[in-house]
């Protein structure tokens, strides 16, 4: 180690290595009291890092035109050493990252995460699941296969529902009139440039917010209220080594997880990589049934239940945006569901049923009765945020301690 301090000094006068570890993890006091819940932050971004460095590989063996892409991804698979696992990595890992963001946002709404002094963090985090989306969607097409063709066709044509613009708008976006090897190229471009340095710009924002205002814990107490003499939170822990130590156990059992769907049930059944899409594209060959990847399809399942195009793609919208609001919809005046009463507990429990069935309902084929339920769940998503600041007055709350407890 001493051999190492002069190189480490040397470092320092030129950048703030230490005071940037000592800042964020060695020196930074989270609450002593994080659960199972608070794993998903740190999995986040060991998916994403998957995510970089294996979409790095593809790419050096990708052709991002009409006329190879779908060829140079079976030749990944069966020519490019390890390349199946590549991409199975990187296709598995969308679907994960999806997985663990919104358990990561359910943990958010558990623990009102997004309740002052914590709502620039919540504002961030959204915008981070926005950009997630925009990633996938782009990344959804480059496979090229039917089902990609045909769900970037279905998608990219809910904005010629805009008015006046709307088909303007549309042929921007595809570069052409239909969706043709110009919008892959176009695809590829935004997929593995613009929209991953936004999505790490902002990731970077996320953390920095995060530690300047101090976690937040299952009590829902601030931390920092309460310090001894030398300014160190009483019911706090350094970061490091106790969470990383913490964190590495919940990435180990990850790991299991993720590597035994990579390696025995990557498909998942068809969940992750659609069957239509072992084939080709064919703008003359429509798949029986179109619909987006799993972890759209609550949305999408809103859009399909609305007749009408435009209010359709409105209440899409507003299915996501009204997220950004929940810090200002939220009036209890405790943050955990550790103290809410039974008001709160029992709208985030059909709210979560609601999304869910949205969820499975815009994977199915319509109906008549399944449009009926589908409107119905739809009704409920959207009450759970309208009416929150009426039940979240009137729910009775228990009394919060003033130190966290011990687990």
């Amino acid at each position: 180690m001493q051999i190492l301090n002069p190189l480490l000094n040397w470092i320092d006068a030129r950048f703030p290595l230490t005071t940037l570890w000592n800042e964020h993890l060695a020196k930074y006091y989270a609450p002593k009291n994080f659960n199972f819940w608070y794993y998903f932050g740190s999995l986040a971004l060991f998916v994403l890092a998957n995510q970089i460095i294996t979409g790095i590989w593809l790419t050096m063996s990708y052709t991002p035109n009409a006329e190879g892409a779908f060829d140079s991804i079976e030749y990944i698979m069966r020519e490019v050493p390890w390349g199946w696992l590549l991409r199975y990595l990187h296709s598995t890992g969308a679907s994960f990252f999806f997985i663990v963001i919104y358990l990561h946002m359910f943990r958010g709404v558990l623990y009102g995460s997004y309740k002052k002094p914590r709502e620039l963090i919540w504002l961030v985090g959204m915008l981070i699941f926005l950009c997630l989306m925009a990633e996938a969607f782009f990344g959804y097409l480059l496979p090229w296969g039917n089902m990609s063709f045909w769900g970037a066709q279905v998608i990219t044509s809910l904005f010629g529902a805009i008015p006046f613009v709307g088909d303007a708008l549309v042929e921007w976006i595809r570069g052409d009139y239909n969706v043709t090897g110009i919008t892959l190229n176009r695809f590829f471009a935004l997929h593995v440039i613009a929209v991953p340095l936004i999505f790490v710009g902002l990731v970077i924002a996320h953390i920095m917010a995060l530690h300047e205002v101090g976690s937040n814990n299952p009590d829902g107490i601030e931390i920092k209220a309460m310090k001894d003499e030398q300014g160190i939170p009483l019911d706090g822990i350094p970061f490091h080594p106790y969470y990383t130590v913490k964190d590495l156990m919940g990435l180990a059992a990850f790991l299991i997880l993720f590597c035994a769907v990579i390696f025995f049930i990557p498909d998942m059944g068809g969940l992750f990589l659609e069957h239509p899409n072992f084939s080709p594209a064919d703008p003359l060959k429509t798949p029986p049934h179109i619909a987006p990847a799993w972890y759209m399809t609550p949305y999408y399942a809103i859009l399909r239940a609305i007749p009408n195009k435009l209010a359709g793609v409105l209440a899409l919208a507003l299915s996501i945006a009204v997220w950004f609001f929940l810090p200002w919809l939220d009036r209890s005046p405790v943050k955990s569901i550790r103290y809410r009463g039974w008001l709160y507990k029992t709208a985030l429990f059909v709210f979560v049923i609601s999304f869910l069935l949205l969820g499975y309902l815009g994977l199915s084929p319509t109906s008549p009765a399944l449009v009926l339920i589908t409107r119905i769940a739809a009704t409920l998503y959207f009450l759970f945020f309208l009416l929150m600041p009426i039940y979240t007055t009137l729910d009775k709350v228990k009394p919060v301690p003033t130190r966290v407890s011990g687990s």
